[in-house]
């Protein structure tokens, strides 16, 4: 408030106003029939204040809820018009206007920005072609492989529905039983689970994706940001019958990027356009960061909550039609691909979840390094119910002894000293939750 008050310098007040401009003489006083007397519903100043305070708040994200952004432009450094055609990329030179999100993922709107959590980004990419949104996180890893687990996941990290608190039972309880998690937990409890602000890490679109060419040849690649002035480099995989099972988040995507049988962007690719027509209604890309700047929308949308638009005038709002309204182009169509395997449930739990964590932990860590990951761990670790810490050791066991052994010792030694009895909502072997005030 100081800082507005001093950048208004000498200026006077402005005159106050209703929501449709009109100027107010009194906002201190209700209309009313007598000093004591009830309210009139012709005080337009107290209905339009009131309506519009009772409507103010828009959801909050589940995840991804307290961020920043900036706006910038993408440059092309190097020729990869040999893997993509799309046109944010076609020559060496080209600049393409961006907005960027950076994010925290578990915390609430009013979170700290210093927690150790993954940070999240979004980069929306204004190109030719229509917007493109490349989002993930600053690891290149996450927690689960198949997206059935990502609401109970992402449950386990909010707070607990009963007591409204964090709750370590719920953490680790569902880490231990997902082994997939491993490497992510491993990484968000050393060092780099608390980076250095938003200047100073790197981003990863962590899914794979897939490029096409102007031939129509498609390889699968991943989408890398590194500090410095945040270089976009591409890992292209030449690799046409593979099932990645890799992550981070994703939507839109021009001609010549299209997705990959990655299962975890697959649920996404519903998941978050479904969130933002919950959370701002169904034209929540006519908003001024999402709508398109460098083309336009030419579709048979119309009206809808919050449509801020002509609505597209005149234009039929119907297809086909007679009236050379918005037409398909043959030369976007998506590739085409074989698919051939049966359809079930697979389970991906079971796949190597331990040789990516150890090579993490031995070779990539140095010893300073690997003290404070097992000690940042065992210090979450320790609110978490013996049975769920046994389980969770036994994890690390598997990644390495020196590793389970160090996050037990610290265990060992956090439990002795603890006193105080936690609140525990959760029982072994129990289907439902134990009031916490009965543990208290």
């Amino acid at each position: 408030m100081r800082l507005w008050k001093e950048n208004r310098g000498a200026q006077r007040a402005d005159v106050l106003t209703t929501g449709a401009g009109v100027p107010i003489g009194d906002k201190l006083n209700v209309q009313t029939a007598g000093p004591q007397g009830p309210l009139l519903v012709q005080d337009v100043v107290f209905t339009d204040e009131m309506a519009h305070f009772d409507r103010e708040r828009i959801p909050e994200r589940v995840v991804h809820a307290k961020g920043a952004g900036a706006f910038g432009y993408f440059e092309v450094t190097h020729d990869i018009t040999r893997y993509c055609k799309a046109k944010v990329f076609e020559h060496v030179g080209k600049t393409t206007p961006i907005a960027v999100r950076f994010s925290t993922v578990a915390g609430e709107s009013g979170s700290a920005d210093t927690v150790r959590d993954p940070r999240g980004f979004a980069v929306k990419f204004y190109t030719d072609e229509g917007n493109w949104d490349l989002t993930g996180n600053n690891t290149p890893i996450f927690f689960i492989r198949d997206t059935m687990l990502f609401p109970s996941f992402i449950h386990t990290q909010k707070r607990n529905p009963q007591t409204h608190l964090k709750d370590p039972d719920m953490v680790w309880d569902f880490w231990s039983l997902r082994p997939e998690s491993l490497h992510q937990v491993s990484f968000l409890f050393s060092d780099r689970g608390l980076p250095d602000g938003y200047r100073h890490m790197n981003g990863y679109g962590s899914h794979t994706f897939k490029l096409i060419n102007s031939q129509g040849y498609p390889v699968y690649c991943k989408f890398h940001y590194k500090v410095c002035a945040w270089w976009c480099c591409t890992n292209v995989l030449v690799l046409m019958h593979t099932n990645p099972e890799i992550d981070s988040i994703y939507y839109n995507m021009p001609p010549g990027i299209e997705p990959s049988p990655d299962k975890m962007l697959q649920g996404r690719l519903f998941s978050y356009p479904d969130t933002h027509r919950h959370r701002l209604g169904a034209n929540y890309l006519q908003l001024p960061v999402n709508c398109l700047y460098r083309t336009r929308v030419a579709n048979y949308q119309r009206d809808g909550p919050m449509c801020i638009s002509d609505n597209q005038g005149g234009a039929p709002n119907y297809y086909p039609n007679s009236f050379s309204a918005p037409d398909c182009q043959a030369q976007f169509m998506e590739s085409k691909f074989r698919v051939s395997p049966d359809v079930a449930r697979y389970n991906s739990a079971d796949d190597d979840n331990e040789t990516q964590v150890r090579t993490f932990f031995m070779e990539v860590l140095n010893e300073a390094e690997r003290e404070r990951l097992c000690q940042n761990m065992a210090g979450h670790l320790k609110g978490a119910q013996l049975f769920i810490q046994k389980r969770m050791v036994q994890r690390l066991m598997a990644v390495h002894k020196d590793y389970g052994s160090r996050v037990q010792a610290l265990l060992d030694k956090y439990n002795a000293e603890s006193k105080k009895n936690s609140v525990h909502v959760y029982t072994k072997g129990g289907s439902s939750a134990v009031p916490a005030s009965s543990k208290m």
